[in-house]
């Protein structure tokens, strides 16, 4: 997984999970195998967690330990069918096809269960090559899911398999290559601004901190106007601050938005992150939004974005009346918006806004509207220096790449960037730097395949792998003794 991308460890890790499984003797065996395997996979990919809790480590010191083993526990058992499927099927190319498949099917419940957590899903680990990646424009990250699984288990089925592995794999990379071939989109007349505050989220919401964390956000956008307007003049500025940036309820106050709004360009937009709350007659919040607002230079918001996917325990609690501990400090969970939008922009093309960890939900992030580009804020200081942002980022060019829509992306403390329709990098800044971003807004391609039939694509490829293993295990049992497919199953493969 990003950033380390070692993706030759699958050609050990995946065949030799295949050969604990045949080594099991009895389907609870096996389901114990697939729970641990998936529990060392998640307790290496998700230990940036404890660094979000370590931003209050005087209140939550205790939950330090044990919040990424437990939460890897329960992570594991989306490897546990999977595993029994596999440990049911014959040896050889059917345990191998239904491993696969199985796999990917327990990814889209992963996307869906309990809200979801689809985090770390194995096709990621292609990022890091812009040529097969680009197969998730036809099957989306489920359906590279599948294939990574299928070519890593080729080293059990012999050379054969082996070299039909390489020969898909140079196929991935040949479609990618003729996908990025094609004629290049004129970028629109916009220059996007995104700041990069690097505010330590300890001190984001401290009543001495919030005057100078705004000053610092204002300023880096009209430092960044400023050079957007002297490279490239002619083009429209549109700023953009990340999730929560702004420590001032901008809907909630005039004076905040009239500064902000002061601080624009001429026919400038700021595109910020904010909180926003529905207050009672006592004055306290009943409920909170995580936001994104549109300011135009007459200090109104134009567009409402709020955040429809929420982190759970991080913005509202779970089963509230049946767990004692509260996260939330204050004890106000935040509410939902409607889901995926195409939020309308006065000039501009509309934007599919993703709000922090939304943006990991293949599939799930463009509604019945198609928006011109994404625009994913997020605030990664949770995570400190560590692998959480890089893995996150990831998963953001791969959105890009299954929608065919130009992404930006602003991040409190990196990594913040931007991609064309093809996922291709055009810029980025580096996480833990202060600054800003320059980035054309490019034109979005035609739909491809994924953009148009979403997830059914890569669930058919996935229910065929399962049945062609199926298939395999039924004729080799039914097939009589002496049969070569007899002597297969007893043989392994």
């Amino acid at each position: 997984m990003p950033p380390v991308y070692a993706v030759p460890v699958l050609l050990l890790s995946l065949p030799g999970l295949l050969l604990l499984l045949e080594g099991a003797g009895s389907w609870k065996r096996a389901a114990l195998v697939g729970w641990a395997f998936g529990w060392g996979f998640h307790v290496a990919g998700l230990y940036w967690i404890t660094y979000s809790i370590l931003t209050e480590a005087e209140r939550l010191w205790w939950f330090v330990p044990l919040a990424v083993p437990l939460l890897a526990l329960w992570m594991g058992i989306y490897t546990v069918i999977p595993a029994v499927l596999a440990w049911a099927a014959r040896p050889g190319w059917p345990r191998v096809a239904v491993l696969a498949g199985g796999w990917a099917l327990s990814e889209f419940v992963r996307g869906w269960a309990f809200t979801g957590f689809p985090w770390n899903q194995l096709g990621t680990a292609w990022v890091f090559a812009a040529l097969p990646v680009q197969g998730a424009a036809w099957i989306g990250t489920h359906g590279l899911s599948l294939v990574t699984v299928l070519l890593a288990c080729t080293p059990l089925l012999g050379r054969r398999a082996m070299a039909g592995g390489l020969a898909a794999l140079l196929l991935f990379a040949g479609f990618g290559a003729w996908r990025l071939s094609g004629e290049k989109v004129a970028d629109l007349p916009v220059t996007l601004v995104l700041v990069q505050g690097n505010v330590a989220q300890e001190t984001k919401w401290r009543a001495e901190t919030r005057v100078p964390i705004f000053r610092r956000y204002l300023e880096l956008g009209q430092q960044g106007a400023a050079e957007a307007a002297r490279i490239a003049p002619g083009t429209r500025p549109v700023i953009v601050w990340p999730e929560t940036a702004s420590p001032f309820l901008l809907e909630d106050d005039p004076e905040a938005r009239r500064v902000a709004a002061e601080s624009l360009p001429p026919g400038g937009l700021l595109l910020a992150g904010t909180v926003r709350g529905e207050w009672g007659p006592d004055g306290r919040p009943t409920k909170l939004f995580n936001s994104l607002v549109a300011i135009g230079p007459d200090a109104r918001i134009s567009a409402t974005y709020d955040k429809s996917h929420l982190v759970p325990f991080g913005e509202y609690m779970p089963l509230s009346g049946l767990i004692p501990i509260r996260v939330i400090r204050g004890g106000v969970d935040f509410g939902a918006g409607p889901g995926p939008v195409a939020m309308p922009l006065p000039g501009l093309p509309p934007v599919g806004p993703l709000i922090c960890y939304e943006v990991i939900f293949s599939g799930q992030v463009v509604g019945a509207d198609r928006p011109g580009w994404l625009l994913n804020i997020t605030n990664d200081a949770w995570f400190g220096i560590s692998a959480g942002p890089h893995q996150h980022l990831a998963t953001a060019r791969l959105r890009a790449v299954e929608e065919g829509l130009p992404l930006a992306r602003a991040a409190q403390t990196g990594i913040s960037a931007s991609f064309d329709a093809h996922g291709e990098l055009i810029t980025s800044l580096g996480l833990g730097e202060t600054g800003y971003l320059l980035s054309p807004l490019p034109a979005a391609a035609p739909p491809p395949p994924f953009a148009r039939f979403g997830l059914l694509i890569p669930a058919i490829l996935s229910f065929l792998a399962l049945v062609a293993g199926w298939l395999g295990t039924r004729r080799s049992a039914a097939a009589p003794a002496g049969h070569p497919a007899s002597a297969a199953r007893g043989s392994g493969g």
